[in-house]
């Protein structure tokens, strides 16, 4: 009985002091042009998540740069029209990309393509590895089913943007050659945020 009652009287402090889940971590990119920072959501995609913080803690976003700018305007090509920036490793680092990973999809993942998302590039389905991308208004067509990529698998989405969005537009509409930024917006680098930076 004094068994009983004990466990009744300590199990709600057991559930006063249970450690809470992991928030999200945040990373900071730090560009030319300025800072964004953005959320990555281990929670819904994890293997995605974990690729992209390999790549930031291995620093192989140190001295890299956003590349490619997609505008309205310039992709005439193509009858399913986005708005994103790309951005990549270091280029001298390039052909030491780690293993490729699995395509998360947004059907799975339960992730979308919105403004401010950030998303893994790729080719094929299982290609991705350092490449990503950043949403400029809501991109429907990049998630599962979307007629961007013929093969309707979409693309895989791992986090959103939470404060920074004027430096993403400020990148795309820089100068380019079509979709090449010409120069390249460099990217100084890609940490992760302490607790205290990020509020935690």
């Amino acid at each position: 009985m004094n068994m009983s009652i004990g466990w009744m009287l300590l199990a709600p402090l057991l559930l006063i002091v249970r450690v809470p889940a992991d928030k999200n971590p945040l990373v900071r990119i730090d560009t030319t042009l300025g800072t964004i920072v953005v959320e990555i959501d281990v929670q819904h995609a994890p293997a995605t998540s974990a690729n992209f913080l390999h790549y930031v803690d291995a620093k192989r976003y140190t001295k890299a740069r956003f590349h490619r700018t997609v505008t309205l305007q310039n992709q005439p090509d193509k009858a399913i029209k986005i708005e994103v920036i790309q951005g990549g490793v270091n280029p001298v680092l390039e052909k030491a990309d780690f293993p490729p990973i699995q395509l998360e999809r947004t059907s799975v993942t339960g992730l979308r393509h919105r403004d401010g998302t950030i998303s893994m590039a790729r080719d094929g389905a299982d290609t991705a590895t350092s490449d990503f991308f950043i949403c400029i208004g809501d991109q429907a067509e990049l998630d599962f089913g979307g007629k961007r990529n013929p093969d309707g698998q979409g693309f895989a989405a791992f986090g959103k943007v939470k404060s920074g969005m004027e430096v993403v537009r400020k990148i795309q509409k820089s100068r380019a050659d079509g979709q090449s930024l010409t120069p390249p917006v460099e990217i100084l680098s890609i940490t992760r945020m302490s607790a205290r930076e990020s509020g935690n």
